[in-house]
């Protein structure tokens, strides 16, 4: 069975945001593959290990050969990677239709991804992959079976759960709680140094900067306000609530 996996490259959980020049500064950042797509590489390989199969890492974007090979020394196969310099201003409309092109000059029986990025959150990407390849789409597997030419996935729905059958090939994203990621092992970093990540440009899936230029645009970037220092009151409990009304009224204005 072959498995792709759409990986996106994110600031680590624990930086701090900056702000230079009017967009977020990279700048001293280390980069993590998302958390999200842990699961899926995670999964992609146990299902790969069970049907003697290979994975087949996705992404799109510079510098992200660091998390690329993470994913490989987690296990992957091998690595594919757009990169161009014409991509300078994309959107999840841009992302999909690079990772589409792609794709659909590859062989695949299923292709996993996180169900967000914890950067964007749009949860976006996977489904409009999905519908430009004209597959089926199952989001957010917590569990997740494949057999017999079928996935079968249960899902978070609102209030509970639900199991949805669909053929392959099919885009299924995945949610915390599907697995727990492996950490690689030494041999696997090791071997990780000697897996071929293919790089490509636009041009190579015939595309250009035009075909996959954003269709939304950032119009300004900034860091919440700080939050101001709260009141304490320390009259008796009658003095207290009286005040407590009083600016609630006056100065919050919720009442």
């Amino acid at each position: 069975m072959k498995i792709l996996v759409l990986l996106k490259q994110v600031f680590d959980t624990e930086a701090v945001i900056k702000i230079a020049d009017g967009k977020i500064s990279g700048d001293g950042i280390t980069q993590i593959i998302n958390p999200y797509d842990e699961f899926a590489v995670e999964e992609a390989l146990k299902i790969a290990e069970a049907t003697k199969g290979e994975v087949t890492i996705v992404s799109v974007g510079a510098d992200v050969e660091q998390t690329v090979r993470q994913a490989l020394a987690m296990g992957a196969t091998n690595g594919y990677v757009v990169e161009d310099a014409a991509m300078t201003d994309v959107d999840e409309y841009s992302i999909a239709t690079i990772l589409s092109k792609a794709i659909g000059a590859m062989q695949y029986d299923l292709i996993l991804a996180g169900w967000r990025a914890i950067d964007d959150g749009s949860a976006q990407v996977a489904s409009r992959v999905a519908q430009a390849l004209n597959i089926p789409l199952v989001n957010l597997a917590i569990k997740l079976d494949v057999a017999d030419g079928k996935a079968t996935a249960v899902t978070e729905i609102d209030g509970g759960t639900a199991t949805i059958e669909v053929p392959l090939p099919a885009v299924v994203t995945c949610q915390k709680g599907l697995n727990e990621p492996r950490y690689p092992s030494m041999k696997g970093i090791m071997q990780a140094k000697k897996k071929k990540i293919e790089k490509v440009g636009l041009g190579a899936l015939g595309l250009d900067a035009s075909a996959v230029a954003a269709k939304a645009k950032t119009l300004n970037i900034y860091l919440p306000q700080t939050r101001a220092a709260g009141k304490v009151i320390t009259d008796e409990p009658a003095v207290a609530a009286k005040e407590v009304a009083k600016l609630l009224r006056e100065e919050a204005k919720v009442i």
